[in-house]
């Protein structure tokens, strides 16, 4: 008797299933259903299934290793299932040493095939075998991910990838309905779709380059989603498929640079250009100075000549992406300096973080960057505007601009907004909740916090920059401010 069991949490799936092995009339002896993991193993156990469908996707990570020993133990022909063609999955079939990978979902001619496919061996098999190793020559996710699995020598890569995603099985139904001349192996990945071509004489490597560029246009004519081609030959007969694949998934990054709706040719490994992330001094300087004149033409000029119209080899996006948070840094600090960091403009900070971490296109991060950093300039601009009306507003921009003079007192402040001292000193209290003298040394402290991460200036240069007599008496306040010495605050870092 031989007996198929359908494992799946969507009951839908479960009957299509059975609705085709009934309708082509697989002659399964006894067709079993589970629709939980406990339900998977209790069937395993009391019924031994020859043909076992499982999807994936329903099995806890802290159950899998009990599942993997049960189905090593009874030895169903495994055909796993999964909604997600990632790497993960691709494993979780080859540790099973299933015979199939099926991503959700797929047409009725190949379940129909592959069922039949496993009938016929199991009735033409006295005893329940394990999955025939692949073929020599034959390619698979096995061939993909595991070292050595399949010399590369015969054959060719091509990587697509599409903006979205999410549009993956548009993709692979387009190339599935392509009709290219030697048909190519598709293995669908969570972001990609890898096309393995056999090396053919006939069709060298122009052909290829043609083929790629068809494709392109024809996508493009069909589809609005973006659409990037690497295209991946090397003269090295000593790679194998894993090792092609590799380089070729590498090569994908070049989007970073060149955007999408491109196909980018490589004949060996990417080798990025390595850079040094961070700003230094000079240019922390610089973009202090451009943010407090508020240089829209500037800034834009030293981002276009810093980030665009890169030449290969190319920077490691990694590296630019890190370098561009580094600049953001820059701003969020002059966003504080200006009481900046709330609302609106505080979710735009944090959206401009997400889009340099996760965007995958750098033309596109660097006006998104420049946007937001006019965004910033607009409302710094309505906020100096704003505080010559309000006099606690004038009175704490004069004290971010004077506080390095040690002499600064409170008669001076209330002279530059033309009030009495007695008076502002009341206000201040009423409207901060904080006396004169202790906003004031607020400020001094928090800038001395800056220069003592951001520089290597001394302690007691510190103390000179920020207003305060002496280096011991900067200590002593810093101290009492932040529970730390200066010495230990720089050192933490």
């Amino acid at each position: 008797m031989i007996k198929l069991l359908i494992a799946d949490r969507d009951q839908n799936e479960r009957t299509g299933i059975r609705w085709l092995v009934s309708s082509y009339a697989i002659p399964f002896d006894k067709v079993l259903f589970a629709g939980t993991v406990s339900d998977v193993f209790r069937l395993i156990e009391a019924e031994m299934p020859d043909v076992m469908c499982i999807e994936l996707d329903m099995i806890p990570k802290d159950v899998w290793d009990s599942f993997r020993e049960l189905a090593k133990r009874y030895k169903p022909r495994v055909i796993a299932m999964t909604a997600e063609a990632t790497f993960e999955r691709a494993l979780q079939g080859i540790e099973l040493q299933a015979c199939d990978l099926w991503v959700k979902h797929q047409s009725p001619d190949h379940i129909k095939r592959v069922l039949t496919d496993c009938y016929r061996i199991l009735t033409r098999t006295p005893m329940i075998q394990e999955p025939a190793k692949a073929e020599a020559g034959t390619v698979s996710y096995r061939s993909l991910f595991l070292p050595q699995e399949t010399a590369g020598i015969n054959y060719r890569l091509m990587l697509m990838q599409l903006e979205n995603p999410k549009n993956q099985l548009m993709l692979l139904a387009f190339l599935q309905e392509y009709p290219f001349h030697n048909q190519p192996v598709f293995l669908p990945l969570s972001n990609m779709i890898v096309c393995i071509f056999e090396f053919d004489s006939r069709h060298p490597l122009e052909h290829l380059k043609y083929l790629g560029n068809r494709i392109l246009s024809e996508w493009e004519e069909k589809f609005s989603e973006p659409l990037s081609v690497v295209l991946y030959d090397t003269a090295d007969p000593s790679l194998s498929l894993n090792e092609k694949y590799l380089y070729a998934r590498q090569a994908l990054e070049i989007r970073f640079f060149q955007g999408f709706r491109q196909l980018s040719v490589i004949e060996d490994r990417v080798d990025w250009l390595m850079i040094d992330p961070f700003l230094t001094p000079s240019e922390q300087r610089e973009w202090i100075d451009m943010l407090n004149n508020m240089d829209r033409e500037r800034l834009k000029q030293w981002m276009y000549r810093e980030f665009l119209n890169k030449e290969m080899p190319y920077p490691e996006p990694g590296l630019l992406r890190t370098r561009l948070t580094s600049i953001l840094a820059q701003v969020r600090r002059y966003m504080k300096s200006l009481y900046l960091d709330t609302g609106l403009l505080e979710e735009r900070y944090h959206q401009m973080f997400e889009t340099i971490l996760y965007n995958p296109i750098l033309y596109r991060i660097v006006q998104e960057f420049l946007l937001f950093l006019y965004e910033v300039f607009d409302q710094a601009k309505n906020h100096k505007e704003n505080a010559r009306t309000d006099i606690i507003e004038q009175v704490i921009l004069y004290l971010e601009e004077s506080f390095h003079d040690p002499e600064l007192r409170l008669e001076d402040v209330a002279n530059h907004v033309d009030r009495s001292p007695a008076y502002l000193s009341s206000l201040i209290t009423k409207r901060q909740g904080s006396s004169f003298r202790q906003i004031l040394t607020g400020i001094r402290v928090k800038e001395a916090q800056r220069l003592l991460l951001a520089t290597k200036l001394s302690v007691q240069e510190i103390a000179e920059k920020t207003g305060f007599m002496n280096a011991n008496y900067f200590s002593k306040i810093f101290k009492e401010k932040t529970g730390e010495t200066p010495r230990l605050f720089r050192n933490r870092k």
